[in-house]
């Protein structure tokens, strides 16, 4: 996965009043609808408040901590969970500055309002700012009431008109280019992010909008409101470049009870017809959202789960695969769905170098030493034989425990499989945890492994808390390929692009800059002693193919980033918050012949997935081996 914490759909629902809670930010209770304010309250002056002086014309509140009394009509309510609470909205709001938002969320803790959307209130509280994560977090905050009181004026009041969010609403560049957002002046005519916090809690409507990502576990969707901006060839939004985000992006969730109107099921590429309308909220996950009162309806697009091309005898396929934490403790049916895929939609290639397995009892043995994986990898190669393909055979190295990140307890590795009837697998005893393994000469000049499988260089301190690459010496009609399976450190520490600092620190690049290094250097070991060696180097590498990470592995030719060699529309591999993006790479050295690449999408686009991450192959026919000094050829 691109993080390695794994969150639950309920805790990611009550983050919101936890970190606040956590922050003390703010105590929150729910009062009954009082006919006058409390004593302290401040009065006077407050009666002339509106909600836009309350937004301001910033980020953060010019009346923070005060107590106000704002006019204004309910348009939501949010009756579930433990962030409750109702919007309102000011129908003619004072003064018409666009930098200032007409609405406001009213905070009510984990009690539901006794209002009704229509309700024409005046609402008393103090203004507060909730920040996810603390008040020192990179997450942009939500101006809001707090331990409010209300009177009821009207009820059945028609609702202030939804803004309609058009392919031209939003700007094109996302945010100043440098500092911290909370410090600035909004300016919504120019940029993306200013745009949604001067409509923060106002009704806004999208119609027809393309899904660019599934459904989620955590009942969110993905739009864009540019279908023009970067799509992908199957209905998504490629994300290309740190400079060039996509700000056509929308997220949507729903206010509306799930007994009375199911989150829907859908696919990238499918539309949401119809209006949808709610007000704007920032969320921690994914940034601003549409929290929708009136959902349209899901068509659906007919996305097909694709099938690479048949392989010609004469090449030799590696192919890689995060499989998501799979563990001996998981269903049966998600063995059987990764499976399929192997079978069915890479074709039973010769290798599959694999992510993320789990060790015999997954994260459900923390800390309890087992480390082992032999249960989980069995299961696996039963499974792709009893879907119709070859019986495989593993290799992978155990890791100490608890050593190696990922979900806690559960050990992920990366490791091989391998089809004995067209491959061969050179065993060399001595490979461990802690071993390194080391590039050698053979008597005939070529290079080969000291210990295969081998970890390249596991106590090295760029690996701390990070899967180990192992490399695995393959032999294919005579000629030998080596073959590195690799899981590079997550994602999970780095700023949000939607956050308040800009550009976002990516803390994490600094760890996969220095795993880079280390892979590389065993490359150029390889190159060294034989320039013409067949290297495949494969993975979840966890960052961009425009990254410094990726260039430090391809920088001088010493290895090819496939991904590159597509188009623009194809290079992807994995969704993340409508994104579009690439984490798994193949890359290959320039001595392998009639290279044909292939990124599968099964998964990462579909609501229904075996794992969050799309399988890619590669076919190729291998060098003939060619010691340093010699004249190469194939």
């Amino acid at each position: 996965m691109g993080k390695d914490a794994s969150v639950t759909a309920l805790s990611r629902r009550s983050t919101r009043a936890v970190s606040a809670l956590a922050a003390t930010l703010m105590t929150a209770s729910l009062v009954s609808a009082a006919p006058a304010l409390a004593d302290n309250r401040a009065t006077g002056s407050a009666a002339d408040t509106r909600i836009t002086d309350v937004q301001g014309t910033g980020r953060i509140s010019p009346l923070v901590g005060e107590a106000v009394t704002v006019p204004g009509i309910v348009t939501a309510k949010r009756d579930f969970g433990s962030a409750r609470g109702f919007w309102v909205q000011d129908p003619d709001p004072e003064p018409a500055d666009e930098r200032a938002s007409s609405a406001l969320f009213v905070y009510t803790g984990d009690e539901s309002a006794d209002v009704a959307v229509g309700d024409e209130l005046s609402v008393s509280g103090e203004v507060t700012e909730y920040r996810p994560g603390g008040e020192d977090s990179a997450y942009q905050s939500t101006t809001q009431l707090s331990e409010a009181e209300w009177t009821v004026a009207s009820s059945g009041n028609e609702l202030p008109a939804a803004q309609e969010i058009t392919p031209d609403t939003v700007p094109d560049a996302l945010a100043p280019a440098e500092g911290n957002l909370d410090e600035l002046e909004l300016q919504p005519d120019k940029y993306a992010l200013d745009f949604w916090e001067s409509r923060e809690g106002e009704r806004v409507t999208v119609s027809d909008a393309r899904l660019v990502s599934p459904s989620t576990q955590y009942n969110e969707l993905y739009v864009t409101t540019k279908p023009d901006e970067n799509p992908s060839a199957r209905g998504g939004a490629v994300y290309g470049a740190y400079d060039r985000p996509n700000t056509g992006l929308l997220k949507i969730e729903s206010l509306i009870p799930f007994d009375e109107r199911p989150f829907p099921e859908a696919n990238t590429g499918d539309t949401l017809s119809g209006t949808t309308t709610g007000p704007v909220e920032y969320d921690q996950y994914g940034g601003y959202t549409l929290m929708a009162t009136e959902l349209g309806e899901v068509v659906d697009n007919g996305l097909e789960r694709q099938v690479t091309a048949k392989q010609n005898r004469a090449d030799m396929s590696v192919a890689t695969y995060n499989v998501e934490n799979l563990a001996a403790t998981d269903e049966q049916a998600k063995f059987d769905a990764l499976a399929e895929g192997v079978v069915r939609n890479l074709r039973s290639p010769d290798v599959v170098t694999l992510e993320e397995i789990q060790d015999n009892n997954g994260a459900d043995g923390n800390g309890d030493g087992v480390v082992e994986a032999d249960e989980t990898l069995d299961r696996f190669v039963e499974a792709i034989a009893a879907a119709g393909g070859p019986t495989y055979e593993w290799r992978q190295i155990d890791p100490e425990d608890l050593a190696d990140g990922g979900q806690p307890g559960g050990n992920i590795r990366v490791g091989f499989l391998y089809n004995p009837d067209r491959v061969s697998f050179v065993d060399r005893e001595g490979g461990d945890a802690t071993t390194p393994v080391e590039v050698e000469k053979s008597r005939s000049g070529t290079a080969q492994l000291s210990v295969s499988p081998g970890r390249i260089d596991p106590e090295n301190e760029a690996w701390l808390e990070s899967r180990k690459p192992l490399v695995g010496e393959f032999e294919f009609r005579g000629r030998t390929v080596f073959v590195v399976a690799n899981h590079f450190a997550a994602k999970g520490g780095d700023e949000p692009t939607h956050g308040r600092f800009q550009p976002p620190t990516r803390s994490t690049e600094e760890q996969r800059l220095q795993q880079a290094q280390v892979l590389r250097g065993f490359v150029d070991e390889l190159q060294g002693v034989q320039p013409n060696a067949n290297i495949v180097v494969a993975g979840d590498l966890n960052d961009f193919q425009f990254s410094e990470t990726l260039g430090t592995l391809t920088e001088g030719g010493a290895l090819t980033s496939l991904m590159d060699t597509l188009p623009a529309d194809e290079q992807y591999s994995y969704v993340f918050e409508g994104n579009s993006q690439v984490l798994d790479h193949i890359l290959v050295s320039d001595s392998l012949r009639r290279v044909d690449y292939d990124v599968v999408h099964i998964n990462a686009e579909f609501a229904e997935q075996a794992s969050d991450h799309d399988p890619q192959i590669v076919r190729f026919r291998p060098s003939a081996p060619t010691p340093a000094g010699w004249p190469t050829g194939s």
